[in-house]
């Protein structure tokens, strides 16, 4: 009997399974921290035999490739891909067994090109499961626009007929599994519900609710930003990532902690934003630790830089070390813990606001501008962080992260003391 495992990815939005008829066990779409995968193997007692990709990812690096040497499993990789790595390829149609499961791939181009859902049933009976990948979401479809713009166009026609197939070919009670769709940008459109069968998708999805032209139009004009790491993903998994490497970083004494912020890297706060607020090390940007932490982290820091982290506990980077390299090639080159702005020595503190207030000045030549507590900057200018237009406006202005980044542009200029300011606290006004 077949048995499915839900593996979740809360801080990408995404979703890996493991399947399994209580001996034999497959794999969709692992993450990369494959230990997760593992544990969940030997909880249930089954031997993995196969790991299957529904397509080359484009939000996260995968964990196929090494979860597959760990295990012996055949990596399953649609045959039309390009990749550095030796797997089994398959096609539309192919199918192949694992234990008592048959599993039945199907082209169901779109979100990419190449991508594939896989079919399982036990053994020659009725289509229990479908594992759509970023093909069929619940009520919605994956997004089409993240290969190029000139194929966006294409891959949306392709994404509604490749939907409509599904759900012309399976019985009403085949259980669907997405790997997208629970947050992830790589969701065209929100989706709805936690759980969904063809049957259900028949009356939900949009795709199956629309008539091409309509829904082509739409969709494309529905498309918002994505993170910038993204464009980093798919040449990664077509190489094929090893497992990363998740040994706590060394903590950073303070000095070290002093040479990397006056050398221009980057040391990332994970308190909560009503802490770092109130007090932070000069010359840190704030990313909240949350679900959201890994696409954030990506989506800020330039591809590949080190980068340090800083909180309230013991070891913030031990604790949390899977979640950078789900999402990318960050890897955390030091940590400092508890309560940071008080025991390191030496570092300059300040409150939101100021320090990018102060790279934007510097970068264009102007002195830093006067603050007044409660105030915006010269009492009418534009808020040093939101922007022209938000004087006297009360909370936050709304931006996308990508205008959050070029507004971080001038990160790495050294940054030195305010003249006249002694380094240490500062003082009040």
């Amino acid at each position: 009997m077949l048995q499915v495992v839900t593996i979740e990815t809360p801080g990408l939005g995404d979703r890996s399974y493991l399947a399994h008829d209580g001996e034999a066990a497959v794999v969709v779409d692992p993450q990369r921290d494959i230990d997760r995968v593992l544990a969940v193997a030997a909880e249930h007692g089954v031997r993995i035999t196969h790991v299957l990709e529904t397509h080359i990812h484009n939000d996260y690096v995968t964990g196929g490739l090494a979860l597959s040497g760990a295990t012996g499993a055949a990596y399953v990789v649609a045959a039309a891909e390009d990749v550095a790595f030796s797997r089994t390829g398959v096609s539309d149609g192919a199918r192949f067994s694992a234990g008592s499961l048959t599993v039945t791939a199907v082209h169901t181009p779109g979100h990419t090109p190449g991508h594939l859902s896989y079919v399982l049933s036990a053994g020659d009976g009725e289509p229990a499961a479908v594992f759509t990948g970023g093909s069929m979401l619940f009520g919605a479809v994956g997004r089409t626009d993240l290969i190029s713009p000139d194929q966006t166009e294409p891959l949306t026609h392709a994404q509604y007929r490749s939907v409509r197939r599904l759900a012309a070919e399976l019985p009403d009670a085949t259980a669907v599994y997405p790997t997208h769709g629970f947050g992830s940008f790589c969701s065209a459109t929100p989706t709805t519900g936690d759980a969904a069968t063809i049957g259900s998708e028949r009356r939900a999805n949009v795709a199956l609710t629309s008539d091409e032209d309509a829904f082509v139009k739409e969709l494309i004009a529905g498309l918002s930003a994505y993170p910038r790491y993204y464009a980093h993903m798919g040449p990664a998994n077509r190489q094929g990532p090893q497992a990363p490497d998740l040994r706590a970083p060394r903590p950073a004494d303070p000095a070290e902690l002093r040479r990397r912020i006056d050398a221009g890297e980057w040391v990332v706060d994970l308190r909560q934003r009503r802490f770092f607020a109130r007090r932070h090390v000069t010359g840190a940007i704030s990313i909240e630790l949350g679900d959201p932490f890994a696409t954030y982290l990506g989506w800020t820091i330039p591809w590949g830089e080190p980068l340090t982290l800083i909180g309230r506990g013991a070891a913030p980077a031990g604790s949390h070390r899977h979640r950078p390299p789900r999402g990318s090639r960050h890897r955390a080159s030091g940590g400092a813990g508890r309560r940071p702005h008080l025991r390191l020595p030496g570092l300059r503190l300040r409150g939101t606001g100021q320090d990018v207030g102060d790279r934007r000045a510097r970068h264009a030549g102007r002195a830093p501008p006067r603050r007044v507590a409660g105030r915006s900057p010269d009492r009418g200018g534009p808020h040093p962080v939101l922007g022209a237009g938000t004087a006297g406006r009360r909370g936050p202005r709304r931006r996308g992260m990508g205008a959050l980044r070029q507004r971080l542009s001038c990160r790495h200029s050294r940054l030195d003391p305010r003249p006249g300011r002694p380094a240490g606290r500062p003082r009040r006004r």
